[in-house]
Order: C-alpha cells, then structure tokens, then sequence
C-alpha cells in the first residue's frame, strides 16, 4: 500500500498518532506535539483533517474509559460557547494566512498557562507564610481552585476559546486542560470530562471540516496505518493515571500547557 510518506514521514507521524492515544487517555497536551508532528510532514491544512480522524478513533477510547467520570453540569455550560468558538474558528480558517495561526495559538496558551502558574505559586507562598505566622510545621495544604469553573464567565471565556481553537488547529486541549485544572476534580475526573468535551466538539467539528476541505479521502490508508499506535498510546494513557499523584497531575498539566504553548508560538 501507498503511504504517500517516506519512512522518516511515517515513523514521525506514528509518533504523533502514538501521542494522540496518550493525551486522550491521560495528558491531553500531549495531543499538541501530535499537531506539530501532523504538520511537519503534511501540509497544514491537509494535517489538520487527518489528525482529526485519529482524535475521534481516541476520542472514542477515551470516553468509553471513563464513561462515568465526566463532569456532566461543568461541561453543559460549554456548548454554546465552544459552538461560537467553532464557528469563529471555521470563519477564521477561510481567511487567515496559515503562517498566523500557530502563533497566535502559542501566545493564547502561553499568557494563560502564566498566569495560572503564577497564581498558584503565589498561593502556595501565601499559604507557607501564613503556616509559619501560626507556627504549623506541617506541609501546606493542597492550593484550592483558583476560580469556579462553573462560573459563567470561566465557561464562556474558556469554552469559546477552546472551541476556536481546536478548529482552527486542533490545538484545543492546552486551553481546556487549564480550564479544568481549576475545577478541583479528581484525576479521573478530569480526564473523563476532557474526553467527553473534545468527543463533543470533534465531531462538531467534522462536518465544517468536511465543508472547507479539510478531510481528504486520500489519505485513508495512511490512517489506516496509524490506528495501531493510537491504541497503544491509549493503553499507556490508562496505566499511568492509575498511578499518578494528584498535585504531579496537575502540575504536568500546567507544565505541558506551557510547553506546548511555547512551541507553537515559535513554530
């Protein structure tokens, strides 16, 4: 069969495909290096929609994993703005220059995720002082939730930007994962509410896709190939999260945020 790809192409794009089963299983950021590795070997546009078929394949192995884990009220207050979101992305995509879009992803990601952290360790800092003040030698507490994000305004901001952003680049889960590592679930929470966010929105998604060109036939055998490494990475996904510490999740989360962030902005 015609891959279309040479090795090198095709071992860089399994990498990716590797990654997408991960991030839905565990560290939705991750799915950012797929993008990346999607786009260094096809064209931008053409990466998009082949790497959306792959998320929906991990998309749907994800939300059968954590069927009952999702964050159901949280994630109802996301539709209509990560519908707008979308469409502002579908609107975007037909007249923006390809050579803005990463950019203009990475900087979002990258003031957002400063932002969050530096809160945090603020909070961390104010806590110690004041265990000290009181003359608790114990640890701190954990850092609360810096925002409620069932608030509306947190649903509207971040589920507008998280559905533009996933269409434009399916660069989506940076945002999110900063969105819900604010929620103060547990770890299966929040990866069972990112699953079932981003199975919503990426088949949203599939018919404007279809619409503007984005997902070819041709490069079905290609996908194909591929499947295997996203059932692998989903494994892989499955067996960390049973064994991962909450604060270490959360910390990968914001870490991973700011990396991906950075290297789109770079790109």
């Amino acid at each position: 069969m015609d891959l279309g790809v040479d090795l090198t192409g095709w071992l860089v794009l399994a990498f990716g495909a590797l990654l997408v089963g991960f991030g839905k299983t565990a560290i939705g950021g991750a799915v950012t290096i797929s993008v990346i590795a999607f786009a260094t070997v096809l064209p931008t546009r053409e990466s998009t929609g082949a790497l959306l078929l792959l998320l929906l394949l991990g998309d749907a192995i994800a939300v059968w994993t954590y069927r009952r884990d999702a964050d159901l009220p949280l994630l109802s207050r996301l539709i209509a703005p990560v519908l707008v979101g979308v469409l502002a992305g579908a609107a975007f995509l037909q007249w923006a220059p390809s050579g803005w879009i990463a950019p203009l992803i990475g900087g979002i990601v990258v003031v957002m995720s400063l932002m969050e952290i530096g809160q945090r360790l603020a909070r961390v800092r104010a806590r110690r002082r004041r265990a000290r003040s009181a003359g608790d030698s114990q640890a701190p507490a954990a850092v609360p939730p810096l925002t409620d994000a069932h608030s509306r305004t947190a649903g509207h901001t971040f589920g507008s930007l998280a559905g533009f952003t996933t269409m434009v680049a399916n660069s989506g889960g940076p945002v999110m994962s900063l969105y819900l590592v604010r929620a103060d679930l547990p770890v299966r929470g929040f990866v069972g509410t990112f699953a079932w966010f981003f199975a919503v929105v990426n088949l949203m998604k599939l018919p404007f896709s279809i619409g503007i060109g984005l997902v070819r036939l041709e490069r079905f055998g290609l996908l194909l190939s591929l499947v295997p490494l996203v059932l692998l990475g989903a494994a892989l996904g499955r067996w960390l999260i049973g064994r991962i510490r909450r604060d270490v999740f959360e910390w990968t989360i914001l870490l991973v945020a700011l990396a991906s962030g950075v290297v789109l902005a770079l790109r």
